[in-house]
C-alpha cells in the first residue's frame, strides 16, 4: 500500500496551516505545508515579491506544486496547500476549508498585523490572481470543491473541532468494508 494522504486545501486565512498539523497530531501523520511564504523566507525574499515573479512565471507554482506532491508521495501525511485536493487526486480523504473572504482577511490582519483595509484589499487580489493562475497552470478552479470528501466552514467550528471531524471521517474512510 502507498502512502496515505489526507489532502487538506483552502484560500489564505481559512485556516488551512493550524488544522493541517492538528489533523497530522491526531494522526500521527508528517506534515507537508510548504507554501509560497516558506519558498520567499528559503529564497531571501518577500511574499509580495515571490506573488509578483509567480504572477508572470508559471514555473514558480510548477515548482511549489511538484515539491508538495512529491513529499506528500514519500509516506503518510497530512498537506495542507491551496491544490492539495486536486493534485493529488488519490488522496484518502480531500477536505476543503472555506471561509468568507472578510472572516479570511480579519485572520490574516490579526496573524500579520498592518492595515485591515490593505489586508482586505491584498486578500482579494490574491484570491483572483490565484484563481486565474490556477486556471492557467492545470486547469483547476479552485472555487469548484465538487472533488472534496469534506468541505467544513470555518467561521463555525474551532480549528481543534474540524481536526477532530477530519480525523474522524480518515478514520472511517479507511476502515475495511466486509
Amino acid at each position: 500500500m502507498g502512502a496515505r494522504i489526507v489532502a487538506i486545501s483552502g484560500k489564505s486565512g481559512c485556516g488551512n496551516s493550524t488544522v493541517t498539523r492538528l489533523v497530522a497530531e491526531l494522526l500521527g501523520f508528517k506534515v507537508i505545508n510548504y507554501t509560497f511564504r516558506n519558498l520567499a523566507q528559503d529564497r531571501g525574499l518577500s511574499l509580495e515579491r515571490i506573488l509578483e515573479l509567480a504572477r508572470v512565471d508559471d514555473s514558480w507554482d510548477r515548482e511549489l506544486d511538484a515539491l508538495q506532491v512529491r513529499l506528500a508521495r514519500e509516506g503518510d501525511c497530512v498537506i495542507g496547500s491551496r491544490l492539495a485536493m486536486w493534485l493529488l487526486p488519490d488522496a484518502l480523504l480531500r477536505v476543503y476549508l472555506w471561509a468568507s473572504p472578510e472572516v479570511r482577511a480579519a485572520r490574516i490582519h490579526t496573524r500579520e498585523g498592518g492595515s485591515l483595509d490593505e489586508v482586505i484589499a491584498f486578500t482579494r487580489r490574491r484570491d483572483e490572481e490565484d484563481h486565474t493562475r490556477y486556471r492557467r497552470i492545470y486547469g483547476i478552479d479552485n472555487d469548484d470543491w465538487s472533488a472534496a470528501d469534506l468541505t467544513l466552514n470555518t467561521e463555525r467550528f474551532r480549528p481543534e473541532d474540524e481536526a477532530a471531524v477530519i480525523a474522524e471521517a480518515f478514520a472511517k474512510k479507511t476502515v475495511p468494508r466486509h
